[in-house]
């Protein structure tokens, strides 16, 4: 289960936080080689003296944090992050400069819900896609 943590400065709809969660969702399962149904998304909304970043311009930020399970290339990962910050520039209007993803690397079994337990990833995973 992947775990996509945004925190931003941007003050979004009800509506609009839907739309972009199932943008992300539908962006990561075709970036990274899986299915939707696992994808977690958390928005989280802050004041603009809450979050901080060096080179930053005037402008709302906006953060992710990708709890992943571990196996993808760095082409894969990096392709997600440029789709990724992509889609909150053009939503949200967020300055490139203020874009910023960082992703965790899990075990599958690290990643887990009631029912289910994640296992490995791997490329087979490519070509069995729902």
């Amino acid at each position: 289960m992947p775990l996509l943590q945004f925190d931003t400065t941007v003050s979004a709809t009800d509506a609009e936080k839907e739309a972009f969660t199932d943008a992300v969702t539908e962006l990561y399962a075709d970036e990274m080689a899986t299915t939707t149904g696992h994808v977690a998304v958390v928005i989280r909304e802050h004041p603009d003296a809450n979050l901080s970043l060096g080179r930053a311009v005037d402008g709302p930020c906006c953060f992710l944090s990708a709890d992943i399970r571990e196996g993808r290339s760095f082409e894969r990962r990096r392709s997600f992050a440029l789709a990724v910050m992509g889609l909150i520039a053009d939503t949200w209007a967020v300055p490139e400069e203020n874009l910023k993803v960082s992703f965790t690397e899990h075990e599958g079994e690290d990643l887990m819900g009631v029912d289910r337990v994640g296992g490995e990833w791997s490329a087979d995973e490519e070509s069995n896609q729902a």
